[in-house]
């Protein structure tokens, strides 16, 4: 067991998270309140945040088996933050009875939990005599065994019925740190020749993946700030492939739509694969900066506007894209390894309000794609409604669309349960969905080249 800042005093870590924890039952990302946190404590509190978001729905039936009437807030989210760090012996970062101790420390020194000292060091204690017995008892709840909202679970269970168990196990477990080698400057193979010259292990995956053993900070990999490498996971590495391969352009350069294009990642693997010209729109100019950083740093270049994809008439030149990447505003549902409190954030009403955002997108887009050109739609969602579904609706509804072979929906998979969860992107990464249509140019092309249209 390892401490997760040693720097720092475990009860200023507890306070730190039970912050965030209390911040993210308000409805706050955890992002924005671990960024709250004073510099000194940050890390420890977001890496106890961390861990404790992936066990929030075990912590919470304890609490319950605990103490039938939640406590006061402040206090209940201490209480819960001790109880996800401490309820499984063989994985808690701290012995158990130092977790009590500095947890009563917390909440004697916590402005909101002095009163709560006693209570907290009572329901602790008591758990711990009886953890085998208050862990049993909560194990019938689908929330507590799988740390994921009830509809969370049940949707899953509708849309996979073979893997849902094995996405929320591969959901719950930390994301690995993933590099792609920018093939202007380097190649995989170098850039991992110069990893385990620094005693880094690092495995490939993909065409331009690196996935290190263990995370890094930036500054220390080799050639980030030369721009050969940027951290992006696997599965959003394919977007770029996907979207270029057998794409020609109608006249001169490629002329490309990357249309929520923030932080850049995906604007940039374009322009790393072809020689193009490069729209990048976010609707927001603070995120747009972040393309501008990114774009910078990789030494390329592209047109960047703060815009509304979905309102062309406001940004668009009326001049045909020979390919749009529009990966649209979604639940995030593949991506809560490296986002554990999204499963907390949501509500099982955004699944259709984003869906109709992405049919909006769609519609927006399409007539901005020339005839033959390529539009490649996707979402780090796992829902079916967020990706085969809107895909079906969409080319139902039009008849110049028509599907070529992509991966469809990826689910989330460690190296662990690789096998547990086939794919065709063998390795660990994140959940996607992929569907890449080509426009009709009104003659034989589209049957002729293969392309499809759903039954």
């Amino acid at each position: 067991m390892t401490a997760a800042n040693p720097s720092a005093p475990l009860w200023q870590l507890l306070q730190g998270a039970a912050s965030v924890m209390a911040a993210v039952r308000g409805g706050q990302s955890a992002t924005a309140a671990i960024a709250a946190v004073d510099g000194a404590r940050r890390p420890g509190v977001q890496a106890l945040s961390f861990r404790v978001l992936r066990q929030w729905g075990r912590a919470e039936a304890l609490r319950r088996q605990l103490a039938r009437k939640a406590p006061p807030p402040a206090a209940d989210a201490l209480l819960c933050t001790a109880l996800a760090l401490c309820w499984n012996e063989a994985q808690a970062p701290y012995e158990a009875f130092t977790l009590v101790d500095q947890a009563v420390e917390a909440a004697k020194r916590g402005p909101g939990t002095k009163g709560q000292a006693s209570f907290i060091n009572a329901c602790l204690r008591r758990f711990l005599r009886e953890r085998e017995a208050l862990v049993a008892a909560t194990e019938a709840d689908p929330v507590a065994r799988w740390n994921h909202p009830r509809w969370w679970i049940s949707r899953l269970r509708q849309d996979h019925p073979q893997h849902w168990q094995a996405i929320l196990e591969a959901s719950n477990q930390p994301a690995p740190m993933t590099l792609r080698v920018n093939a202007r400057k380097s190649s995989p193979a170098r850039v991992q020749q110069a990893l385990q010259a620094m005693n880094v292990g690092a495995t490939m995956i993909g065409e331009h993946g690196l996935v290190l053993a263990q995370p890094s900070a930036v500054h220390e990999i080799p050639g980030f700030a030369a721009g050969e490498v940027s951290v992006q996971d696997a599965a959003a590495q394919l977007a770029a492939p996907l979207l270029l391969a057998g794409l020609a352009p109608a006249q001169g350069r490629l002329r490309l739509l990357d249309a929520c294009a923030a932080p850049g990642g995906k604007t940039a693997h374009l322009l790393e694969l072809a020689d193009a010209e490069v729209v990048a729109l976010d609707v927001d100019p603070a995120r747009c900066e972040r393309i501008h950083e990114n774009l910078s740093r990789l030494g390329l270049q592209a047109t960047v506007l703060a815009a509304d994809a979905g309102q062309p008439q406001g940004w668009w030149d009326g001049r045909p894209f020979d390919g749009i990447l529009l990966d649209a505003p979604c639940t995030a549902s593949g991506i809560v390894r490296r986002h554990p409190d999204v499963r907390w954030l949501r509500r099982e009403s955004d699944v259709a309000q984003l869906a109709a955002v992405q049919e909006r997108l769609l519609t927006a887009l399409w007539p901005l794609l020339r005839p033959g050109g390529h539009l490649l739609y996707c979402t780090c969602s796992v829902f079916r409604a967020e990706g085969e579904q809107r895909m079906q609706t969409f080319v139902a509804h039009n008849r110049d669309a028509f599907l070529q072979p992509a991966p469809g929906h990826l689910r989330p998979q460690t190296g662990a349960n690789a096998d547990a969860v086939p794919d065709n992107l063998p390795g660990d990464h994140d959940g996607f969905f992929y569907a890449l249509l080509q426009k009709g140019d009104g003659g034989a092309g589209a049957a002729g080249a293969g392309l499809q249209r759903p039954r």
